[in-house]
């Protein structure tokens, strides 16, 4: 009986060690899905600061990403907004929401259906790049679409 509650504690423990990858799926096919997106496709859309507006850029980059979801219909999405280092938490939730929000509304304008794009401020807790200069910040302020 010790062997077996010995050996069940340590599955356990390496369970518990055991990660995935934010966003990823669990097969193969699907994680082939979610490289093909991040990197062919492109996940993020980028903000100017103190803005949740998109620019065109930022537009033909959810073309795309709109344009590969409707190619693939099963698959949701949370849209991640962030923010650089400036300002308090309290208004970077709230600048993350917005730019969140800006992104799920352009995809649902594009055909994309609402039951599909869920969406959550991060702020300033999950920087991309670390530093205190604009070309940090810069990468900081965005909009990531995460496959679920």
């Amino acid at each position: 009986m010790r062997n077996i509650v010995v050996t069940l504690l340590a599955l356990l423990v390496l369970a518990g060690c055991s990660s995935s990858k934010r966003g990823s799926f669990s097969s193969g096919a699907e994680s082939s899905l979610t490289h093909e997106f991040e990197k062919v496709v492109g996940d993020r859309v980028f903000f100017a600061l103190d803005s949740s507006d998109l620019s065109g850029e930022a537009r033909a980059q959810l073309q795309k990403q709109v344009e590969w979801l409707a190619s693939h219909p099963s698959i949701k999405v949370t849209v991640e907004g962030h923010c650089d280092e400036r300002g308090t938490r309290e208004y970077n939730l709230a600048l993350g929401e917005r730019r969140a929000s800006a992104v799920m509304k352009f995809m649902q304008k594009g055909g994309l259906e609402a039951s599909r794009v869920d969406t959550i401020s991060y702020g300033k807790e999950r920087p991309a790049v670390i530093g205190n200069d604009e070309s940090a910040w810069g990468q900081n302020r965005r909009a990531v679409t995460v496959l679920k």
